[in-house]
């Protein structure tokens, strides 16, 4: 069995070097199966272990000659292990390595990303549990709605990366394939049992019905799982930017001791992390229309897809990784500013409670539309005052009075009442 990697840095799993490693891994697992079902000898195996190695430089200078990367690895590869390295490639078509060996990398790569959203999911945990209490004014339209907690906000991005994590695991076992099948998939030249057998101890499954390649419909789900991972990462981000806003405040991203935000002004704390999330997920939705473009292949195979997985598979990965590595920091050291939370609350005196009002209204027998006309008009009358004061207007309306005593009033302006069931978000959550 080939040792399972450990856990690299992500850049590294797509340099040359670590391409040329999983090539050579799968080539000696299919020695290893072709020696274990008695198709070449197992000495010969042995041989091949101990020797094989490769130079990505003089991989380079052959590839320059035979204008085949594969070819130009096997041949560097045969320098080392000599006469026995008739047994390397048996019966194989270069996508048999160059699929399978890809399948490692981005297997490898899931492994990395889905380190990140646990750590990440943890991050959003911790802060909605600390914010489990904080009160904020929700919104719709940009409009101040009704109150809410930023602990409920948080949850809501929490049960978004549960669900990632649950959509990567699944992707991780989809894309675990791998095809030694040869030249257009019937495994004319080659035992099926080899494939099995390789496969198994790099880990993977035989694809069930490969052509020359493993079909890419797997590959754009990879791609579009990652794009959608992307999008829920640039929606927290927004969301930070919009509640950064100088007159909104309610959190801020952490400025760090000699930061400057502006080369012009000095008292500038912009959204800048908030805002390269942003760009980056950008970019990924554009691989994920890519990849879509790559499934539709001439016949058994053409090499349409090949150069622009060479582009985008590392940069999807890349990208991928370091939005994690930068979101999960991010919501760890988040600034929270519950007191400027409070203010917009209550800005124009509660305006945000007038369902409460209406409601309460409506209870002690009005019709609705008599009711919400009542609070509307208070409503707007203190909407387009720079002062103006909806709790005052309700307490001070002969209609209102009519039908609620001092104290029902005053219970219409306590969030608390509106928040009374978000203990059942919580407990779903573990929060």
């Amino acid at each position: 069995m080939i040792e399972r990697y450990t856990l690299p840095e992500m850049g590294e799993l797509w340099t040359d070097t670590y391409k040329l490693k999983t090539w050579l891994q799968v080539e000696i697992a299919v020695c290893e199966a072709q020696a274990e079902l008695g198709y070449i000898p197992a000495e010969a195996v042995t041989e091949i272990k101990a020797k094989a190695n490769f130079d990505p430089q003089r991989v380079l200078e052959i590839e320059k000659e035979v204008k085949h990367d594969v070819i130009a690895f096997l041949t560097n590869v045969n320098e080392y292990v000599g006469d026995v390295g008739r047994y390397i490639h048996l019966g194989m078509t270069s996508s048999d390595m160059l699929d399978t060996a890809l399948s490692l990398q981005m297997v490898a790569s899931l492994d990395v990303i889905l380190t990140w959203v646990e750590a990440l999911i943890q991050a959003i945990r911790y802060q909605a549990q600390q914010h489990r209490d904080t009160v904020m004014i929700g919104r719709s339209h940009g409009i101040h709605a009704e109150p809410m907690t930023f602990g409920f906000k948080l949850a809501g991005w929490l049960a978004e990366m549960l669900r990632h994590r649950d959509r990567l695991n699944y992707l991780h076992n989809e894309i675990a394939v791998g095809k030694i099948s040869g030249a257009v998939g019937t495994y004319a030249n080659i035992d099926p049992q080899i494939e099995a057998i390789a496969c198994q101890n790099l880990g993977l499954r035989p694809d069930c019905a490969s052509t020359q390649v493993i079909s890419r419909d797997r590959h754009a789900n990879f791609f579009n799982h990652l794009a959608l991972l992307a999008a829920s990462i640039e929606r927290f981000a927004v969301e930070i930017r919009n509640l950064q806003r100088t007159d909104v405040l309610e959190v801020e991203e952490f400025f760090s001791k000699g930061q400057k935000g502006s080369s012009a002004m000095p008292h500038k704390r912009n959204p800048i992390r908030s805002e390269r999330l942003t760009g980056m997920a950008r970019m990924i939705r554009g691989y994920a229309m890519t990849g879509l473009e790559n499934v539709a292949l001439w016949h058994e195979r053409d090499i349409s897809h090949s150069s622009v997985e060479r582009v985008m598979l590392p940069d999807a990965c890349i990208l991928t990784h370091f939005m994690l590595v930068e979101t999960t920091d991010l919501v760890k050291h988040l600034l929270v500013y519950p007191a400027n939370m409070q203010r917009n609350m209550n800005v124009y005196g509660g305006v945000v409670f007038s369902q409460r009002v209406m409601l309460s209204l409506v209870e002690k027998g009005l019709q609705r539309e008599e009711a919400y006309a009542i609070v509307q008009s208070c409503a707007h009358t203190a909407w387009n005052q720079p002062e103006g004061n909806f709790r005052a207007l309700i307490e001070q309306d002969q209609r209102v009075q009519s039908h609620l005593t001092a104290t029902e009033i005053a219970a219409c302006f306590d969030p608390q009442h509106l928040l009374r069931h978000l203990d059942q978000v919580y407990q779903r959550l573990s929060i």
